[in-house]
């Protein structure tokens, strides 16, 4: 059926494969919401156009936004453009506010968008609440779907189906400003920065402070942050212990490796490594990156690809020079095992909500936008790593600066865990981390993250999946 557009403003993984590609943020105003309607030149109202809504996160940027530049331009060359009308509904929230409001728009049909921008760890919770359309039978008449790396196939999946069309691959690693850690001692001017144990990033720090002026770390560390909390600080150093989240259909709940985890995120706020002042400030990553650490205010980040493309000359924040001004660290293990390191990797999906009255049409723009030349546009703006492997081989995406460096990472890439039940566990964690990083004994912190993870998994789905180490 035609839709008219609606008023109402709604209330996200690669493997080593990827390697052969080159050969080798955050946070806003929970309440802001906006909308933009793009039409044909000679239209000026919609008619009998069919109208798709399109709905994602926002990094506080609205139509300067990286999403919706890809989309608009996407649109600009749309074969069916002048029978069919977009209406961009962005929402400008924190993680966990944006994860609330499209959950709500998806269970509501006057609400649901046609197209919503979901992430693969929301993913298997929203598939089995019924909120997103099983994509099998379109994709067997695509044939780009064979260009996909298998993770990022598999990240998009639930139960053998497929549920999105993974447009973001991405890793973590410790980025640094070179002229800080040269100024402290760390590095010699032109060398980088290998740190191979967690001990190894505390001595870097402690030089940082006793040298300069400088911050000496950041990370993601309390529950405004949302997922960023869990899987760019928690994971990244907890995967480094040898011990995961979930292993044999069992979550971990209580476990030396926690506790050490919590020790070392404990450490760097005790000793004035990092700084509580961004744990509860909604804004915090953005200015971080935006503003801290170019500047050098801030010398380490543990933070993701992406944060590559607020740099660029139409960035947020452009940075002459960048990729000789950043170095990327791989985050190393807790005690240097061999060449082993650290990366989570995840990524962002284009999806069909269930109750959108639009399917096909909306099937038909997600294939536009994800072509060869539309996705490219896509990974040049976002500074993302790409998902399709043909893609990842277009001379303009290798010549990107440091994304060799962040493609190398996938060789030791880990996922979270692919069960609707992470999207619960997920919250403790970072009320763990959050608790630690505001002066809580981590031994108190694993202890409550443990009573409310077992009380979750038996209220909510009357489960006992779970084990102390």
């Amino acid at each position: 059926m035609k839709r008219k557009v609606i008023s109402v403003m709604l209330v996200s993984a690669m493997a080593a494969t990827l390697l052969a590609g080159c050969g080798s943020s955050s946070s806003g105003d929970s309440t802001t919401e906006g909308s933009a309607a793009a039409e044909t030149e000679s239209s000026g109202d919609s008619g009998d156009k069919t109208t798709l809504t399109i709905t994602f996160r926002d990094e506080g940027d609205g139509a300067d936004g990286s999403l919706y530049k890809w989309f608009m331009e996407a649109y600009e060359t749309y074969p069916n453009k002048d029978s069919v009308e977009l209406d961009i509904q962005y929402i400008t929230a924190s993680e966990g506010d944006y994860f609330a409001k499209v959950e709500l728009a998806l269970a509501d049909e006057s609400t649901a968008p046609d197209i919503v921008c979901e992430d693969t760890f929301y993913l298997p919770s929203d598939v089995a609440a019924g909120y997103l359309t099983n994509l099998d039978d379109y994709i067997a008449e695509w044939d780009d779907w064979d260009n996909f790396y298998e993770n990022t196939k598999d990240a998009a999946a639930y139960d053998g189906s497929v549920y999105g069309i993974p447009y973001s691959g991405d890793t973590r690693a410790l980025l640094y400003n070179r002229s800080v850690l040269e100024e402290a001692g760390v590095i010699a001017e032109g060398e980088d920065w290998a740190p191979s144990t967690w001990q190894d990033i505390l001595d870097a720090c402690e030089l940082i402070k006793t040298n300069t002026d400088s911050l000496p770390f950041w990370c993601n560390g309390g529950t405004v942050s949302g997922e960023a909390t869990s899987m760019q600080t928690y994971e990244m150093i907890y995967y480094g212990t040898g011990e995961q989240l979930y292993e044999d259909d069992n979550w971990i709940v209580s476990s030396d490796a926690i506790l050490d985890s919590l020790t070392f995120i404990q450490t760097l706020y005790d000793e004035g490594y990092a700084s509580t002042d961004y744990i509860f400030d909604s804004e915090a990553s953005n200015n971080v990156v935006d503003n801290y650490f170019p500047t050098g205010d801030i010398a380490i980040i543990l933070n993701g690809v992406w944060v590559l493309s607020d740099y660029k000359d139409n960035g947020a924040t452009p940075w002459d020079n960048y990729g000789e001004e950043i170095g990327v660290a791989a985050m190393p293990t807790q005690y240097g095992d061999g060449d082993e390191y650290v990366t989570m990797s995840g990524g962002w999906t284009l999806a069909i909500p269930e109750l959108s009255d639009e399917k096909d049409a909306a099937w038909d723009f997600i294939e536009w936008c994800m072509n060869y030349d539309n996705y490219l546009i896509s990974v040049e703006y976002t500074g993302n790593l790409s998902t399709r492997s043909d893609v990842a081989e277009d001379p303009a995406y290798c010549e990107e600066p440091l994304i060799a460096e962040f493609t190398d990472l996938m060789q030791y890439a880990y996922y979270r865990p692919h069960t609707d039940e992470y999207s619960t566990v997920t919250t403790y964690i970072q009320t763990m981390v959050e608790a630690v990083s505001s002066g809580t004994d981590p031994q108190d912190a694993m202890d409550d993250f443990k009573t409310s993870v077992i009380n979750a998994l038996d209220t909510t789905y009357g489960t006992s999946n779970y084990v102390e180490k």
